[in-house]
């Protein structure tokens, strides 16, 4: 029986890596050039795949506008094949929103040149999401080419069922040997091409006569001589082979013809015995993982509700600006940006690409918070606090803020006059900075200018600010008087309605649980080891030494306040300098760490940051372990939308690996990533960690019921080569030094401990730790604070209502976003089900809308929903299933 091979040319395009964004492109104006002049010839130059990243063509076009019809006329041909990806994605560390962005910008794009490859093509992300699979079909994507994190022991044929945490399935037609394969061929030994690995295997795995044959890899060009190596292929392999070059879309259909029997995978797919796929890179440069930390959470948390909140009020909408900010974060999230294993030129463009979205983004939300503050309508006082909630359910809290106040000595009241509970923690007189920076338009109008002006940081606690909107409150200055700051008092303990958080004497803390009684010992232990590894995997040393803050000198500080209490442990850690030092049992070196441990009042998370002196280590790992002393099988994790549990720790394949290194590319460890949050859960307790930096941990301990969170790690070089972790060749390249991602610095990360009386199940913790990622909004206003700091504004209409709510939820799923529609002019809110059991949620709207459908990911209907009284009640929602409800006036 004859075989068809479809021979895909292709090239596998970084838009960085070793080398910078700027250079490739360079290279990019050719090698595409070439491409469309090759296309446009006809005959065996019939189809080209641009890596499944619309990135690329819009790269090129920017430079090279003069062929946009020619690049649209080829993809209308078919010859052309773009996106569906903006770019190529890791798939653990984006956040769902991000990847949903990076689908609809490279959709819209490719769309625009004539229409995108309807096949999800992730040739080199490192491993596969178990959120994927319901994505890709959120888009219309049924067919997805991919290569790692499957393993031939589960997925024995290259062809097959994949099934995702909700149960949402997509067709995978796996690369069995990778992209590159066809990138390099021995031409002396054509006749034994397909019967030699790494063809036979291809041919083997293969469900049907359909070969997969891709013809390209890493920055490579269209080969010029295809046709001629083409018909040598023939000749050589005459009645068992025909050879054809084809789309993807051609292959995926003629397997898909032959309707032949496909096995079903189901979960996440990060096995590393066949191909790498890097675990630990997910702590690599954590410097720039924890920016992209915190800006995916502000931006879909924070920046989008707001901006879809000035939308509703009229105010003109920054599409532009806003695509703009997520092209730079999907820039960022490509497979080796997103890692970081990427030299320290290039690293230092990904942090740039960060720092510029952050100053945009907050720019956005300060204006927009600021046209909405000063549109209130407001009782005669000259300074407000704007208190906005972006969560579609009411919530109250203690807020640290800082502020500007004429007096160290004020009120703060709503328009009733109930009065606003506040601690001062610290105070600046800046009065000549303030008012030598007022700008009036109108310099003859008399406005509010107090004698003298403080910058107070305050803890303020609020009641009852209305959902997905709004309140407004007065500061009404006293007069003047000194006041006496909390100071730092030597004791160990603090406390507040849910906890008592003590030092033990050898400098770990015990945690009371005031709700169960239940007393967590030997908490938040800090260890420092070796890190042996390169950008791609952490390794330990192979001579290690792990050193203990147990084992530290140590001093405790306490600053009790009514409203917030802070607990401050100082340990002087002696470390070696690098892995040499390391080896010969050799502490000469200084890394002072300090761990903040604090306390709201009636607040049920710990939150906690971790200060490091790491100036002077080198390639070595910090994490801080937490014992959750429960009779746990599995963590809980979240993923993009949902949680899944993953087994503590991969006895079976550990095993194989003790049995058969040889035959593994990674010692299958179990360090894993999450979104935000990892607990270990029984029926009566939970613990949970939920990080605002590295989103790394792994579950150690004789029990494995210890979470261990990565803080950070560090490293010299960019690929390494025999790790014990990752045997072998290197990954990436062994030449290049990476000093930078030594982190010799001041570093400084956040995270938070939650506690439960219940399992994970029966708990709200996904809502909380929403909660935390999405802090309510506090922005001041006065007319004295117009000027240089701010930039000078017109006086505004007020007309609007003291508070205000938008919707409300019965805060039963867990929102992922709510933001204005890209396409139409109404909105959406995002939400999914982090439980097992299914979930009914409804939503309340204060204004009825005219439209309401639940819609997918391209924003098309799928069924309208019909109000009852302002609202409506969405169908039940399965586990790790998302919906997406349309809202228009």
């Amino acid at each position: 029986m004859t075989k068809k091979v479809y021979v895909v040319p292709h090239t596998h395009w970084d838009r960085e890596w070793f080398f910078t964004a700027s250079k490739a492109k360079v290279y990019l104006l050719k090698d595409v050039k070439d491409v469309l002049d090759y296309l446009e010839q006809g005959g065996v130059f019939k189809s080209f795949l641009l890596d499944g990243q619309s990135s690329l063509i819009t790269d090129y076009l920017k430079w090279r506008p003069q062929d946009t019809e020619r690049v649209k006329h080829l993809v209308q041909e078919g010859k052309l094949a773009l996106g569906p990806w903006y770019t190529q994605t890791d798939q653990f560390l984006p956040s769902g929103e991000s990847i949903i962005n990076n689908l609809r910008i490279g959709i819209k794009q490719s769309d625009r040149l004539g229409g995108h490859m309807p096949v999800a093509y992730v040739p080199d992300s490192f491993g596969q999401e178990s959120s994927m699979p319901q994505i890709y079909r959120g888009f219309g994507i049924k067919d997805a080419v991919l290569y790692r994190g499957f393993c031939r022991d589960t997925a024995a044929k290259s062809e097959f069922i994949w099934r995702g945490e909700d149960g949402t399935e997509v067709t995978v037609f796996r690369m069995a040997c990778g992209y590159f394969v066809g990138g390099v061929i021995d031409e002396t030994k054509l006749a034994q091409l397909m019967t030699e690995e790494p063809f036979k295997t291809i041919v083997d795995e293969a469900t049907t006569a359909n070969i997969l044959f891709p013809n390209g890899s890493d920055m490579a060009p269209l080969r010029f001589d295809l046709p001629v190596l083409l018909q040598k292929l023939t000749a050589a392999n005459q009645g068992k082979y025909t050879f054809e070059v084809a789309s993807l879309t051609d292959y995926v259909n003629a397997v898909k013809k032959e309707q032949p029997h496909f096995l079903r995978l189901t979960g996440e797919q990060d096995s590393g015995k066949d191909m790498r796929v890097h675990k630990s890179i997910s702590s690599s440069r954590a410097d720039l993982k924890k920016l992209n930390t915190e800006l995916q959470n502000y931006l879909s948390n924070v920046m989008e509700p707001v901006l879809a909140l000035g939308d509703y009020y009229g105010l003109p909408y920054p599409s532009e600006a806003v695509d703009d900010i997520w092209e730079k974060m999907c820039q960022n999230a490509a497979h080796d940006s997103m890692g970081n294993c990427v030299s320290d030129r290039v690293n230092e463009d990904i942090k740039a690409r960060y720092l510029t979205v952050q100053e945009i983004a907050t720019s956005l939300v300060d204006v927009t918070l600021r046209q909405l503050a000063t549109r209130i309508k407001k009782q005669e006082q000259p300074i407000t606090l704007t208190v906005f909630n972006l969560l579609p359910h009411p919530r109250k809290g203690v807020v640290s803020q800082t502020i500007y106040s004429p007096s160290r000595n004020f009120v703060l009241q709503d328009e009733t006059g109930k009065k606003v509970p506040y601690e001062i923690t610290a105070v600046t007189e800046v009065t000549e900075l303030i008012k030598r920076a007022t700008i009036q338009l109108d310099p003859g109008k008399k406005i509010y200018q107090p004698d003298k002006v403080y910058r107070l940081e305050v803890n303020l606690e609020f009641e009852q600010i209305p959902a997905m909107g709004y309140q407004q409150f007065y500061l009404i200055p006293l007069a003047d008087k000194e006041i006496e700051l909390a100071n730092r008092q030597q004791d160990s303990t603090i406390e507040n309605e849910f906890y008592r958080i003590t030092v033990n004497d050898d400098g770990s803390l015990a945690i009371l649980d005031k709700r169960n009684q239940h007393l967590y010992q030997h908490q938040a232990v800090i260890e420092e080891n070796g890190d042996d590894g390169d950008s791609y995997n952490y390794s330990p040393a192979k001579k290690d030494w792990v050193i203990y803050s147990t084992s530290q000198p140590h001093h405790a500080q306490v600053i009790r306040g009514q409203l917030v209490s802070k607990l401050i442990l100082d340990f002087d850690f002696m470390v070696p300098g690098d892995l040499t030092k390391r080896a010969q049992g050799i502490t000469d070196t200084p890394m002072p760490v300090q761990l903040e441990v604090t306390l709201k009042k009636n607040e049920s998370a710990i939150n906690c940051v971790l200060n490091i002196d790491n100036t002077k280590p080198k390639s070595h790992r910090v994490c801080i372990d937490f014992a959750g002393d429960i009779a746990a099988k599995t963590s809980i994790a979240d993923i993009q939308f949902g949680a899944i549990k993953r087994p503590l720790v991969k006895e079976k394949e550990l095993q194989d690996w003790e049995q058969n290194q040889a035959n593994w590319e990674e010692k299958p460890i179990a360090i894993n990533t999450m979104q935000s949050f990892v607990a270990l859960s029984d029926e009566q307790r939970l613990l949970a960690l939920a990080p605002q930096g590295v989103r790394e941990y792994e579950c150690c301990g004789k029990k494995h019921n210890t979470i261990r969170l990565t803080i950070f790690r560090t490293y010299g070089m960019l690929g390494k080569r025999d790790l014990l972790y990752r045997p072998g060749r290197a990954s990436g390249d062994e030449t290049v030094p990476t000093p930078q991602a030594q982190l010799n610095q001041q570093l400084s990360f956040a995270f938070s401990l939650i506690t439960g009386q219940t399992s994970y199940e029966n708990s709200n913790l996904a809502n909380k730790v929403k909660e935390l990622e999405t802090p309510l909004q506090v922005y001041e206003y006065a007319e004295f604070l117009n000027g240089r700091l701010t930039f000078p504004f017109n006086p505004a209409t007020r007309v609007y209502e003291p508070a205000f709510s938008w919707l409300t939820t019965t805060n039963q799923l867990s929102i992922s976003t709510i933001q204005k529609d890209h396409e139409r002019p109404g909105y959406i809110i995002r939400m999914y089900n982090p439980k097992e059991h299914p979930i009914q949620e409804r939503i309340t709207f204060t204004k009825l809308p005219q439209k309401i459908e639940i819609v997918d990911l391209r924003g098309e209907k799928i069924r309208s929903l019909t109000p009852v009284k302002k609202q409506v009640v969405l169908p039940e929602l399965a586990h790790a299933k998302l919906i997406t409800v349309y809202f228009e006036y």
